[in-house]
């Protein structure tokens, strides 16, 4: 670790946080039980808000036009 990212570190080392479930979740009636549909306008909205909080526009291209790779494991 660097001396730039000690203290990022510790500064993380701060948050509050839990580990806990989905089930145990307060907010995941929705989650659990909701539909297909339900489900993807939820990822939907978040995705309208993270590309809107960078300040770019959402990406507009066809699937054989997405950024990507394929890797593959080694066969031996």
């Amino acid at each position: 670790m660097t001396d730039a990212a000690t203290p990022c570190a510790a500064a993380r080392s701060r948050w509050p946080g839990r580990r806990t479930t989905l089930a145990r979740q307060t907010d995941a009636a929705l989650v659990l039980n909701g539909t297909a549909a339900e489900r993807v306008a939820m990822v939907w909205q978040i995705t309208q808000a993270l590309w809107a909080s960078a300040g770019r526009p959402i990406p507009d291209y066809d699937r054989p036009h997405m950024p990507g790779r394929v890797l593959r494991g080694h066969r031996g």
